[in-house]
């Protein structure tokens, strides 16, 4: 009896959509934390070093935070869906016509939200893309730098000037102080640049997961779909079958 239970609760897990949702809060996890930090360290280069604050950094940190929420929360809903329609659980919980077609139009549901999501979230990896590249340059100028750092090897941000707000003077766009170099290049560039690359890797392992969820709700909506064919066909059955008894016994009283 033990086993035939494990063997039910087994075929009632929906596998699939499980590995998708165990990489999607991995991903929205490392992402979220990634960036929180690698956008604190950005923050506090701009203000320590380049001597001027980006007020809206603030805004983005939040928004990460929210975002981890919101993903999670969808990975959780999603999940959930998927055990309703796996195995004994979706004959038991989609006998009625009416739970059939709710059932469709959630996963249908479901299904735009994440093409939507999947979408947001390839432009949010471009985005990532170019930000670690950025930062990527940012150490290759450091790494021209001898150590210990002096102020004749100054670094020179010209070809960023679009980074900096337009009132800023050539020699604001220019680190030689010693101390500013080594926040710099030691406690800013070098620990944001890791931080914005994990947070890529991360983004990316989010999209794959999207990606499953989609595959996974279009099986589920295919599943709930056949499942109505057959509760039709297995009621078309048994209504012939009793015409059939009800002949038979009409032949038997005569």
């Amino acid at each position: 009896m033990a086993g035939n239970g494990s063997g039910t609760f087994m075929s009632r897990v929906p596998y699939a959509t499980l590995v998708a949702t165990i990489m999607c809060l991995a991903g929205v996890g490392v992402f979220c934390g990634t960036m929180y930090r690698g956008v604190a360290l950005s923050r506090q280069m701009f203000t320590e070093v380049f001597h001027f604050r980006v007020d809206w950094l603030d805004a983005v940190q939040l928004t990460f935070v929210i975002v981890g929420g919101c993903m999670g929360a969808l990975g959780v809903m999603i999940l959930f869906v998927g055990c309703l329609t796996t195995g004994e659980t979706r004959r038991t919980v989609y006998k009625a016509w009416k739970a059939r077609v709710g059932g469709r139009i959630t996963c249908a549901i479901f299904m735009v939200i994440t093409y939507i999501l999947e979408v947001a979230w390839l432009l949010m990896f471009c985005f990532l893309t170019i930000v670690t590249a950025t930062f990527s340059i940012f150490w290759s100028l450091c790494a021209h730098k001898k150590q210990p750092y002096d102020q004749e090897n100054c670094i020179d941000f010209q070809q960023f000037d679009f980074l900096f707000p337009n009132n800023t003077r050539v020699d604001d766009m220019k680190i030689c102080e010693t101390h500013e170099i080594k926040l710099f290049c030691k406690d800013y560039v070098e620990r944001a640049e890791v931080m914005f690359i994990l947070a890529t890797v991360a983004c990316a392992l989010v999209i794959m997961s999207l990606i499953h969820y989609l595959m996974c709700l279009s099986a589920n909506y295919a599943h709930i779909k056949d499942h109505e064919k057959l509760q039709d066909f297995q009621e078309l059955q048994y209504f012939t079958s009793g015409d059939e008894m009800t002949a038979l016994a009409s032949k038997d009283r005569y």
